[in-house]
């Protein structure tokens, strides 16, 4: 965007592109940027109910966030809205650097009864492989943004099919070679989510997986 005004863009992946300064509007973008968003804001509030449902005994939340992007603390107030209603306490974990994460999540899993919610962006994509080697070392169940952590070992994730979201982005180049204007293709959401749970992560932890869980999920990973 720095780069050019004229050429058009076309972003896959974007939290916030509205927060971001990405397009003035998200029906009608009106520059040359349009593209998908990984999720609304309101997604944020299924994770802490799909994370009490497998594992019912959490009565703590610690959740991951990035606190110096706008979309990082937005899905901490939406996870924030809807704990009391489920009986949780909800923690800020901020997502800075690879030590400080350590031992926040070290001194928040010295309590019991404890979980963690990985909320979506950049930086914990980054940091993957640690998040869910943290959890796996304190034996906390965890809920994911993206069914990425999940493959390497997570319990379980609540997201959009991420390829889905760059297959869609190659159909709106595909229309703007073809003539339309990146001004005019409006920034869509995923139509739908998918759920993606690790029965081997649910096993080591000690969790008994409901039946009607099981049954709702996109994928259950041996």
């Amino acid at each position: 965007m720095q780069a050019t005004k004229v050429i058009p863009i076309v972003f896959p992946i974007a939290i916030d592109p509205l927060g971001a300064g990405f397009v003035s509007s998200l029906s009608r973008p009106g520059g040359n940027v349009t593209g998908f968003m990984t999720f609304e804001y309101s997604l944020s509030g299924k994770w802490p109910e799909l994370l009490k449902r497998i594992a019912p005994d959490v009565r703590r939340l610690g959740v991951l966030r990035d606190a110096t992007q706008s979309s990082g603390t937005s899905q901490f107030a939406v996870i924030q809205a809807v704990a009391p209603l489920l009986g949780i306490e909800v923690v800020p974990i901020n997502m800075l650097d690879a030590g400080g994460m350590e031992r926040a999540v070290e001194n928040f899993a010295q309590a019991a009864n404890g979980g963690l919610i990985v909320t979506g962006g950049g930086v914990a994509v980054r940091y993957r492989n640690l998040i869910v080697t943290l959890a796996a070392k304190w034996k906390m169940p965890a809920i994911y943004f993206e069914r990425s952590f999940t493959a390497i070992g997570g319990l379980m994730s609540y997201g959009p099919n991420q390829i889905e979201l760059f297959r869609q982005s190659a159909g709106y180049v595909d229309r703007i070679l073809k003539g339309e204007k990146p001004a005019e293709l409006p920034v869509q959401a995923p139509t739908r989510y998918e759920l993606v749970i690790n029965r081997k992560t649910a096993k080591s932890l000690g969790l008994e997986i409901p039946a009607f869980l099981l049954a709702a999920a996109d994928e259950v990973i041996e």
